[in-house]
């Protein structure tokens, strides 16, 4: 019998309690154990679980996997990796991907560990989708076009910001891979809405993208965590012209992260040490059991 991989989930919010769901649906797969800020109060879903503030206090761990917002997974990847512990994450700011990758990759060399970074759905599987759209049509355009829907890593980026009690960004696409961010808040009582709503435009998840933000009472009644994505790339095919693809999805946010980050935690145990970005890994190591299987199936 095949020995089960352990992995541990790190950080338990949204994505981390659907990471659980999804390890709990995969055969190959059995829980080491969930890491939290606190262990003191635990939730009924976690009663059968060992919840440790610590990595560290978790055994015979095969890879991590990372639920934590975006700007601290380096600090948890450096974390696990200098224990020798594979880790995946759902990294989701595209300008420092590559500065990411290159500072765990030392991490990973030097413990004989994988990671395997912004494993996600965007990043991470439509990344994969584009590059073999550019493999099929060299020259052209991709646009990628987000939602309408709620944007996670957006959220927890507003949440972050002084004044903000509670946050909703949704992103809604206006075309050619153009993207409008609409930023729901509930106000912290003493600041002032428009310094805090100047702040959110300044951060880097939004500065780029036309942003409004909106103050309201109950964010809670805006949420919704559906979203999608559209991809259209229009090229050619060596000569030939007006080769056009289209990639269309709706999603449950929060689970297909989840899903994608369990793949990847299955992929690290097939490559080499080092930290890589999906689209450097084999994407039938993504898929439990034995390659000729899916070799049959698949091709």
């Amino acid at each position: 019998m095949q020995k089960l991989i352990r992995a541990a989930v790190v950080g338990y919010g949204n994505i981390g309690k659907y990471t659980l769901e999804t390890l709990e649906s995969s055969p190959d797969f059995e829980i080491a154990g969930v890491v939290r800020r606190s262990s003191s109060s635990v939730s009924s879903e976690l009663q059968n679980y060992k919840v440790v503030t610590s990595i560290n206090d978790l055994h015979n761990v095969d890879v991590a996997i990372l639920c934590t917002p975006t700007r601290n997974v380096e600090k948890y990847a450096i974390e696990c990796l200098s224990a020798g512990i594979n880790t995946v994450d759902s990294f989701d700011i595209h300008s420092k991907i590559l500065e990411l990758r290159n500072s765990l990759n030392e991490y990973a060399v030097k413990n004989g560990a994988v990671s395997i970074i912004s494993a996600g759905w965007d990043p991470g599987s439509d990344s994969v989708i584009r590059t073999l759209m550019e493999a099929m049509a060299p020259k052209g355009i991709t646009y990628t076009n987000f939602g309408p829907g709620m944007s996670m890593g957006h959220t927890v980026a507003v949440k972050a910001i002084d004044g903000v009690k509670a946050a909703l960004s949704m992103t809604i696409p206006t075309g050619t891979g153009v993207h409008r961010r609409m930023v729901y808040i509930e106000l912290e009582d003493g600041y002032n809405f428009q310094e805090v709503s100047q702040s959110i435009k300044a951060d880097d998840y939004f500065a780029h993208d036309e942003t409004h933000v909106f103050q309201v009472d109950d964010v809670e009644a805006l949420k919704d965590m559906g979203h999608g994505v559209l991809m259209e790339r229009k090229g050619a095919s060596g000569e030939t012209q007006n080769q056009q693809f289209k990639f269309d999805m709706r999603i449950n946010n929060p689970a297909l992260t989840a899903q994608v980050l369990v793949s990847a935690a299955r992929a690290t145990l097939r490559q080499s040490p080092g930290a890589y970005t999906m689209i450097e890994i084999p994407v039938v190591d993504l898929l439990p059991g034995e390659k000729e299987m899916w070799i049959r199936k698949l091709v």
